[in-house]
């Protein structure tokens, strides 16, 4: 178990505050309430998607529950790679961070596997991801010469989202932030062996 303790532990903490989150405003918010933590730009909002992170959508019965497989898939996928890193001694910053992507890809597998079933509006694997967390830290009026949207509102940050997708988009930016320092041992293994063979 030596290398898995703290992986686990941040995978634990994030699935069990993220249910807990979710499991909250489901049971105790109706469907588009919400409410102004500070001001106007910091609000719970509750509202459901059948897609992917951030409310995108992957339309009809069969793309939800070809959707759903496909996250167990790469879940899967994920956690083989988390065990792989863990196992050769990866930088800790890199197994921290795909910690933080495999628990966010749990989370909302977890919505969409059994919350139809829980909550009674639809059977197993078609259940959708309940959202919540909504900052529009910016509104306006794009300018009339931008292209395609000119004069039209804009919203910034539109996306209304949950811990999971926090989790998921964190790991994700602190790895291509910090890749040269998490590669960079790899690297220098790899220009070591190749020497050592060119020379032999």
């Amino acid at each position: 178990m030596k290398g898995y303790t703290k992986p686990l532990l941040i995978i634990f903490l994030i699935l069990l505050a993220d249910q807990l989150i979710k499991t909250w405003v489901k049971t105790n918010m109706y469907l588009g309430q919400e409410f102004k933590i500070i001001g106007d730009w910091c609000i719970i909002h509750f509202t459901e998607n059948n897609g992917m992170a951030f409310g995108l959508e992957f339309g009809g019965e069969f793309g939800k529950l070809s959707l759903s497989l496909f996250r167990i898939a790469a879940v899967a996928g994920i956690g083989y790679g988390l065990h792989y890193l863990i196992q050769r001694k990866y930088h800790r910053g890199l197994i921290m961070n795909v910690a933080l992507i495999f628990s966010g890809a749990l989370g909302n597998i977890i919505d969409s596997v059994f919350y139809g079933k829980i909550y009674g509006y639809a059977g197993w694997f078609h259940g959708r991801v309940v959202d919540m967390f909504y900052f529009p830290l910016v509104e306006g009026v794009f300018p009339k010469w931008v292209p395609i949207w000119g004069g039209e509102d804009y919203i910034f940050f539109r996306p209304v989202f949950n811990l999971a997708d926090a989790a998921i988009s964190i790991g994700v930016i602190l790895i291509l932030i910090y890749q040269k320092t998490y590669f960079k041992e790899e690297i220098n293994e790899e220009i070591g062996l190749n020497n050592e063979i060119a020379e032999d």
